[in-house]
């Protein structure tokens, strides 16, 4: 069950996201990183593989599916940012890809958490 706290609710799916990247083997290497006018949610390395990663959530009222609310502008603001990540971490050849971890929340049920191994 969703149990209400006082921590804002994107952090909760984004905990849960974390969480979940993690026992799906991937390791965390930054959360909220935030790159000109972009923030990646979470960067994290699957093998040999950067993976940057938007979470979204959703109500299952809510008539966009979370894994669809990135649009085209979001989408390149996110590449852009990881362009940065790789150029200051001296990682210009290593491979990467875009995750997207969604979330559907219902009232008095657990999160339905779905992974999108590279989204876009």
């Amino acid at each position: 069950m969703w149990r209400r706290s006082d921590t804002p609710a994107w952090r909760r799916c984004e905990d849960l996201a974390a969480a979940y990247l993690r026992r799906q083997g991937y390791a965390i290497l930054a959360r909220n990183a935030r790159f000109g006018h972009c923030e990646i949610d979470i960067i994290a390395r699957e093998g040999d593989t950067v993976a940057f990663v938007e979470v979204r959530s959703r109500t299952t009222e809510d008539a966009v599916a979370p894994e669809d609310s990135i649009g085209p502008q979001k989408q390149r603001r996110l590449r852009a940012a990881a362009r940065m990540y790789l150029a200051r971490h001296e990682e210009p050849d290593t491979y990467y890809r875009f995750d997207v971890v969604a979330i559907t929340m219902a009232s008095n049920r657990k999160p339905v958490i779905t992974l999108y191994r590279d989204a876009f």
